[in-house]
């Protein structure tokens, strides 16, 4: 679809009229708790529907109810229902006290940092799911954080970086598959130039981990396991770990609550319905958040935003390291449009289909670019659901998340690095 530039910057400025308003005042303010992010959606998404002309204002605010109540939307916000529930109720009986302890027991203090990576790259690369590994590791996360005097925005950062590992190279993980179906390869030889490109970065922030963490002491007595509050969180981690669906994970670990909190009398019946009630209540920022989001960017997409990007960044390509650029600058912004990373690959994947045919890219190198630059993008974005989802579980502001996201960081330099140094040389 043509898209004037007038018309195209116009429908993209939603976006930057949220970031400008919430970074600007956040640092004016020298405190990012001060700006609710949602009054700053709230502003920029009137504002959109504001300045979508060609449509009557009933139908403006259609399109982006659409965008507020998709299904893909939807579906996340049931996980974060489901989440909140499951974590206060674990957190209430206790199951996240007794995870923690056995976590201090097993792993070395100074290897807590590298540990809690390697279980989240563990996790993730076993289900596919970053929202998954998310749920399952945060809380666990946030109380050893607390229990050392660590810093909880870093080791939330921790897991959300461990947590797109997976993600990104995971042979089930959603972005694998449509990053391999659209640039016609197999996903084992997506894996394997994928693996080359990111494990460099991977290894670097498991030694950086293991440096921060050198000084890091537990508590001087670590209480006894509480063996039956552990298992929880171990049948979620194993469920996950077979494949089972989010969904049905968190409500099987919130029955479990329940049935062992009621059992040793941690709390009654009206106990246990009232954690699972203060959790889902805990989640309702995040709920707003999300909406607010979706909705805009659908204005964003509708108005030929999206459309726009795609046009201006494939019209100067003249080489293969272009080309390869190009890919991932291109999938990089679709993400941030879109704040859902195997949307923004099935938006670009056949363009880039068409980018890397022309310039004699290797299909494996562009499935492999595609994946993994949409994944440090996303893993870096304060409205992407990984992000609101981790910040509602540790409760920390998605914003001071962000400094500590070294794994997105450092698949994204890496990817960059593989374009312009030609690496791996095989697929280049």
């Amino acid at each position: 679809m043509e898209v004037s530039n007038k018309k195209g910057i116009l429908a993209l400025s939603p976006l930057i009229v949220f970031i400008v308003l919430y970074l600007a005042m956040s640092i004016i303010a020298g405190d990012f708790y001060k700006v609710p992010i949602t009054v700053a959606f709230m502003i920029a998404s009137i504002y959109a529907i504001t300045i979508s002309g060609g449509f009557p204002l009933a139908k403006r605010i259609d399109i982006f109810s659409r965008g507020a109540g998709s299904s893909t939307l939807l579906l996340m916000l049931w996980i974060y229902v489901l989440a909140g529930a499951f974590a206060e109720s674990a957190k209430q009986m206790g199951s996240i006290d007794a995870t923690v302890n056995l976590a201090l027991h097993v792993l070395p203090d100074s290897l807590l940092l590298p540990g809690l990576f390697l279980a989240a790259c563990f996790i993730s690369i076993s289900i596919g799911t970053s929202v998954g590994t998310v749920v399952a590791l945060v809380p666990i996360a946030a109380g050893i954080a607390h229990s050392t005097d660590a810093d909880i925005a870093l080791v939330t950062a921790i897991i959300v970086g461990g947590a797109y590992f997976g993600d990104n190279l995971s042979f089930i993980s959603d972005t694998t598959v449509v990053a391999t179906q659209t640039q016609g390869c197999k996903m084992s030889d997506k894996f394997r130039a994928n693996l080359l490109i990111v494990m460099p970065g991977a290894l670097a922030i498991l030694i950086i981990y293991a440096f921060m963490g050198a000084d890091i002491q537990a508590p001087g007595k670590v209480p006894d396991i509480e063996f039956i509050k552990v298992i929880p969180y171990l049948v979620v981690l194993l469920t996950a770990v077979f494949g089972m669906n989010v969904m049905a994970v968190l409500a099987i670990g919130i029955a479990l609550c329940g049935i062992i909190g009621i059992a040793n009398g941690t709390y009654d019946i009206y106990g246990w319905f009232g954690a699972m009630g203060k959790g889902i209540t805990g989640m309702g920022e995040l709920v707003i958040i999300a909406m607010l989001a979706g909705g805009m960017l659908e204005i964003i997409r509708e108005g030929g935003g999206i459309d726009y990007l795609i046009a201006k960044l494939t019209s100067h390509v003249t080489s293969k390291r272009g080309a390869e650029f190009s890919i991932a600058v291109l999938v990089g912004l679709v993400n941030v449009c879109t704040a859902n990373n195997t949307v923004a690959i099935l938006t670009v994947g056949s363009i880039s289909k068409k980018i890397g045919d022309k310039f004699g890219v290797d299909k494996r190198k562009a499935a492999s670019i595609l994946d993994t630059f949409s994944c440090a993008v996303q893993g870096m974005l304060p409205y992407g659901v990984q992000l609101l989802l981790a910040a509602g579980l540790a409760g920390v502001n998605p914003i001071l998340i962000l400094p500590y996201l070294y794994y997105p960081m450092a698949i994204g330099f890496s990817t960059l690095l593989a374009i312009l140094l030609r690496y791996p040389k095989r697929y280049s």
